[in-house]
């Protein structure tokens, strides 16, 4: 029902406040004298059998003092983020953070924390989750666990700042481990320092906005012999990524009866006194559709993230063959992305990667018709599925029937059921299933 999934919502978002809040403002030693303190006000209910109502009250005065001293730390400073461009997920991320003491004052024993926007679902992707779950587990303790730790975007470990002397300026080193790809928000950094017990910290908040931008995880494929040969290209590599007709110019020659008055070079003609033509060539090269499957129930599935590493470590290698390779895959959109050969670069393809999300509002049709429009220009596909049901099977034999080399990888979750080849079990070498946890042993069987 609606308003219990409300209700559970709202729980969720207050769990979670209180957890990210306590473990920012309390020190481990104030955590640990707050746990004592739930402890002993628990036990020291009843007074005459217990004794554990006085560590009760010493506890609660330590808080109480310790949490009225915070407002009464007013200093102010300067800080300066210097981030590399890009990250990459479960990679450590290393950056520096320039702080300048604006007080009068030696400021000592601060600690350097960042400050990033908050990751936590909407009420509508947090009912999708659910439903979701609830429809491949039939288990509502899964959904819990999912949720309250599945939507870190990245994670920093604070950081000692040196004494400051008044006006004085200080580096200081961060470390960033990204747990999921796309935009690491930064909405600003927070100086803290512990008060004089040592368990609760004071802060001073200055607005820092900035991106990172994480890429998906990659794994290292060996080397393969990807499918496809060379193949005419109409207008050549400027063509490629272009919508109409296009030719690939190569020279100026003399005007010969029956060439197309659209190709005459009028500049020329002008200089020299007779008709000057442009001529253009053929090219010939190889040229990979890389299919990437979006549509999956599960909004936050581990299955489409190992996708779409998947994507990105062919992106990566495809780039050092010499080939052009053409992203294919549905979103809002049906998308069709070229690089390799100077079209586009590594880079640029996994920053497209990066951003990728399960496509819920279309279906399995929009991607079957974007790859058959596309199949006459491939030289072979790559297909990175996330089911290998009756549709998909379908799109392949229409492919198979189109005389194009295929390579399927399946990407399943643990403990599945094995798969049957379907269309491609006379070429069982071009099928193969992953299964999340083991997709780098599998591809490195290619």
């Amino acid at each position: 029902m609606l308003w219990a999934r409300k209700l559970i919502y709202r729980l969720y978002r207050v769990v979670t406040s209180v957890h990210h809040h306590g473990r920012r403002r309390l020190t481990r030693a104030g955590l640990a004298v707050g746990a004592g303190f739930f402890v002993s006000m628990m036990l020291g209910l009843d007074i005459s059998g217990s004794l554990a109502y006085q560590a009760f009250t010493l506890l609660f005065t330590l808080l109480t003092v310790s949490f009225v001293g915070v407002g009464f730390f007013r200093a102010r400073f300067h800080a300066e983020r210097r981030l590399p461009r890009f990250g990459t997920v479960g990679q450590p991320v290393f950056y520096r953070v320039a702080v300048r003491n604006d007080t009068p004052r030696v400021q000592a024993g601060l600690l350097l924390l960042e400050n990033i926007e908050d990751p936590r679902p909407g009420f509508e992707e947090f009912v999708a989750l659910q439903l979701a779950e609830e429809k491949r587990m039939r288990s509502f303790s899964v959904v819990r666990k999912r949720l309250r730790w599945n939507f870190d975007l990245a994670r920093v470990k604070e950081a000692s700042i040196p004494s400051l002397q008044p006006g004085e300026t200080a580096d200081v080193s961060l470390e960033l481990t990204p747990v999921r790809r796309g935009h690491v928000r930064f909405l600003g950094v927070t100086v803290a320092r512990p008060d004089p017990f040592g368990l609760v910290k004071s802060f001073a908040r200055l607005a820092l906005p900035q991106t990172l931008l994480v890429l998906p995880k990659r794994y290292p494929l060996p080397p393969i012999a990807l499918p496809g040969t060379m193949k005419y290209q109409q207008g050549g590599v400027a063509m490629a990524s272009s919508v109409g007709e296009s030719e690939e110019f190569v020279s100026l020659r003399e005007y010969r009866p029956g060439d197309p008055l659209r190709h005459i070079h009028w500049r020329t003609w002008a200089r020299v006194g007779k008709p000057v033509v442009k001529e253009f060539q053929d090219e010939f090269f190889v040229r990979h559709a890389l299919i990437l499957d979006t549509f999956i129930d599960h909004p936050s599935s581990d299955a489409f993230e190992e996708a779409v590493s998947i994507a990105a470590s062919f992106a990566c290698t495809i780039q050092t063959q010499e080939s052009l390779l053409d992203l294919l895959f549905v979103g809002p959109e049906a998308y069709c992305f070229t690089s390799g050969r100077g079209l586009a670069h590594t880079e640029q393809m996994l920053e497209i990667l990066a951003a990728v999300r399960v496509c819920r509002a279309r279906g399995f049709d929009a991607l079957e018709q974007l790859v058959l429009k596309h199949a006459g220009l491939v030289s072979g596909c790559i297909c990175v599925f996330l089911a290998w049901d009756t549709r998909r099977q379908d799109l392949i034999q229409k492919l198979k029937i189109l005389g194009l080399p295929l390579l399927v990888l399946v990407v399943t979750e643990p403990g599945g059921p094995a798969l049957d080849p379907g269309p491609l079990r006379d070429q069982p070498e071009g099928f193969r299933v992953l299964e999340c946890g083991k997709v780098a042993e599998g591809l490195a069987r290619l």
